[in-house]
């Protein structure tokens, strides 16, 4: 089992940038795949960015590709969410997940095991 811990979110006008954090404890993080999902209000929780467990590959929706870039240090035991370019419609709260399925980066929910308590990033226009 992994326990996850999101930070970093917060108020930031369109067109700015925002880095999340999520560090995880419990049993050895390199042996998960990773995501970050967001959940605005009244639309489904969805997927926004995926990493391989070693961190060479990673996998993005068009909503946020060239903006958004998701990286690990397995060292730190810490995943990262690098947000440029925010518009208002990435307002939501982020929640990192965990993954032990080879398909992760469908970005299917129910294929991530673990989940943080989330993270709220506004942005204002």
């Amino acid at each position: 089992q992994v326990q996850l811990v999101e930070s970093g979110g917060g108020l930031v006008q369109a067109g700015g940038s925002l880095r999340l954090s999520c560090a995880a404890s419990g049993r050895t993080f390199s042996v998960y795949a990773m995501g970050w999902f967001r959940h605005a209000p009244g639309k489904e929780r969805v997927f926004v960015a995926a990493i391989d467990w070693g961190g060479a590959n990673t996998y993005y929706p068009d909503s946020v590709k060239g903006r958004f870039t998701i990286s690990r240090d397995n060292a730190k035991n810490t995943l990262y969410l690098e947000m440029n370019s925010l518009k208002p419609e990435d307002t939501a709260i982020y929640y990192c997940a965990a993954s032990k399925s080879y398909t992760y980066y469908t970005g299917t929910l129910s294929l991530y095991n673990y989940w943080g308590q989330g993270t709220q990033v506004t942005v204002s226009s």
